[in-house]
């Protein structure tokens, strides 16, 4: 016990401005000893108090990783499809939402990804009550017609929510805390799409091809992630190669 409690001493001693980011974000913090998972404990520099303490230094190796592949996607113009539905994930609904991507914040739909056929069909039905109901198409029925498809409306809201822009199979999944939504870990992993994904002490890394190791229990720790995963869409988006203009629009522009 003195020899982790030393270690976790020295790393904080020997932090450099990067690492004390982290700090301060609170990634750091583990679950129980007794939750570990047996695959996570290369991550884990020692225990303290019965909580585990993550290796900053792996953490911010996997993050640059991570990082870099996003930028790759973003530039590309691949979708990414951010998951979480606890409250410290909250933050995924404005970032997908400012880019455009999808993103399920309240309960994954089974066959998003497995069965995206189907789904797409129902994605375009809500969409279509969606707008029927905002344009007052909806006022032709009878008042109890009306009311059973805004309980419809309702309950498609809760369901897809955030899927208006989903269009198929994406370039990546962003998932807060793979142990909460393993039937999306199981479907992207069936389809082959890369996952992305925070992951504490209790979860297994070997099921994820993007593992960043920190505490995904936070709201700091959480929107702290977030913010840089923003930024590298941002500067993936940024040195994408500009679109061509139409052959004619440069004929105007030469004249």
């Amino acid at each position: 016990m003195a020899a982790e409690e030393s270690l976790i001493q020295k790393q904080e001693e020997a932090l450099d401005e990067n690492l004390r980011e982290l700090v301060e974000a609170g990634l750091f913090y583990g679950r129980k000893k007794s939750k570990t998972h047996p695959r996570m404990k290369q991550a884990i520099l020692g225990n303290r108090n019965g909580i585990e303490i993550i290796n900053l230094t792996k953490t911010r190796e996997s993050l640059e990783t991570t990082l870099e592949f996003i930028r790759t996607k973003a530039k590309e113009g691949s979708s990414l499809f951010f998951v979480g539905t606890q409250p410290p994930a909250e933050g995924i609904v404005a970032l997908a939402k400012e880019f455009g991507y999808p993103y399920v914040s309240r309960r994954w739909l089974g066959g998003t990804l497995t069965n995206s056929k189907v789904i797409l069909g129902r994605i375009e039905y809500y969409k279509k009550l969606k707008s029927d109901v905002q344009s007052g198409a909806l006022e032709k029925y009878t008042k109890k017609e009306r009311l059973g498809m805004e309980k419809e409306l309702a309950r498609l809201d809760e369901l897809m929510g955030g899927l208006e822009t989903y269009t198929g199979r994406p370039g990546a999944l962003i998932i807060i805390d793979p142990n909460l939504h393993m039937t999306a870990v199981r479907e992207a992993r069936t389809i082959g799409a890369p996952i992305v994904a925070l992951i504490n002490t209790d979860c297994d890394p070997d099921l994820i091809n993007y593992p960043v190791p920190g505490n995904n229990k936070s709201v700091t720790s959480v929107n702290w992630f977030l913010d840089k995963v923003k930024e590298a869409i941002k500067e993936g988006k940024a040195a994408a190669p500009k679109a061509e203009a139409p052959a004619e629009e440069k004929k105007k522009d030469k004249e």
